[in-house]
């Protein structure tokens, strides 16, 4: 069963606009074409969505995610209503799968269909099924590599009834994960010396970290811990008394009392440096690979001062955080100040939005 809506990979078609929705807020960025065979940030925005309204990468109250969503979308002053989503890497299934190749269109799903309820532990009917032609198989000229995804029905439905709830028309369901890469691989692109580097990307979110192992584009390995910025919330709540509401305002301000960056941020600094260099070594024994050669840090919680140098100092790996907006055109109205602040929250919305180009 195809999705209906677009594909879970996206086909080019109108203006769109990346929707993406996490754990604790909803972003929204609209990209044009920038010249030179570059892009421009013509708009962004973030709304920060009520504790429950997602859990676990589900929906769990539409009304408040989609009053989020039109709060975002009139914050943002988009010019369409058109928007690319995300599903979470943990709700998808993918496989690389080997077909032969000259098949017609028809041929080819039938062929896929047959293929998919070898990996998909669910029946047909209960999954939005989509594939993508690689391309020609390394190993035989008469075959042809195909990226399968299948998502159970009712995860893609309730993204679109949400967006729907809020006025807007999803045009194409994304995985979160590819978005975020398709947003690193612009960045890395502009340097040659990229080339050849195995670069991990940690985007780091409220209560969950994404981790991507990268080699000129290509994912080696992919993982997910349960580790974010929301820990760091709750330790503040704990150590001053406060709500988590109040918490996360005063941690984003700043405004904590004297001796928070000892007691409290020191311990999750060294906490965060940790899990990281855990998760590389996930991936040296899980992989013949043994090195990395650069860590991006991304997520909106990746901006907490001071991460950057306690992860290098832990690991040992050059580190840096990493903005989907680097060395992209800023359309006036764009307050570059805070987006150098905010960027890297804004990861996966940008990898969302660059569907528009594909």
């Amino acid at each position: 069963m195809r999705i209906d809506l677009g594909s879970l990979f996206g086909k080019k078609s109108i203006p769109l606009v990346g929707l993406d929705i996490s754990t604790s807020a909803v972003k929204m960025v609209e990209l044009a074409e920038g010249g030179k065979n570059d892009v421009r940030l013509v708009r962004c925005a973030a709304e920060p969505l009520p504790k429950g309204a997602i859990v676990d990468g589900n929906i769990e109250n539409i009304e408040q995610v989609a009053d989020a969503i039109r709060k975002v979308w009139k914050k943002s002053g988009a010019s369409s209503k058109h928007v690319v989503m995300g599903l979470p890497s943990a709700s998808v299934i993918t496989k690389q799968i080997t077909l032969p190749g000259g098949l017609h269109e028809d041929e080819l799903e039938m062929q896929v269909e047959s293929e998919a309820s070898q990996y998909i532990p669910f029946a047909l009917d209960e999954v939005s099924l989509d594939f993508d032609v690689i391309g020609p198989s390394p190993n035989s000229e008469d075959e042809v590599e195909v990226m399968l995804a299948a998502a159970r029905r009712e995860k893609v439905e309730d993204r679109v009834a949400v967006a729907e709830a809020a006025g807007l028309t999803p045009m194409v369901m994304d995985i979160e994960t590819y978005a975020a890469r398709a947003a690193v691989e612009r960045i890395t692109a502009r340097f040659p010396q990229s080339s050849g580097k195995i670069i991990a990307l940690f985007n780091i979110g409220s209560a969950v970290t994404h981790i991507s192992v990268l080699l000129d584009g290509k994912p080696l390995y992919e993982r997910e811990q349960p580790f974010g910025g929301k820990q760091l919330t709750q330790e503040i709540a704990r150590a001053y008394g406060l709500t988590p509401e109040d918490a996360e305002m005063r941690k984003k301000a700043g405004n904590l009392p004297e001796g928070y960056e000892s007691e409290v941020l020191a311990p999750f600094l060294e906490s965060a440096a940790l899990e990281v260099a855990r998760a590389l070594q996930f991936f040296f024994t899980s992989t013949p690979y043994t090195r990395v050669d650069h860590l991006f840090l991304s997520g909106g919680s990746a901006v907490v001062p001071g991460l950057v140098e306690a992860v290098n100092a832990r690991t040992g790996v050059a580190t840096s955080l990493i903005s989907p907006f680097q060395g992209m055109q800023l359309s006036r109205g764009i307050r570059e100040k805070q987006l150098n602040v905010e960027g890297p929250g804004y990861l996966v919305a940008c990898g969302l939005a660059m569907r528009r180009f594909d």
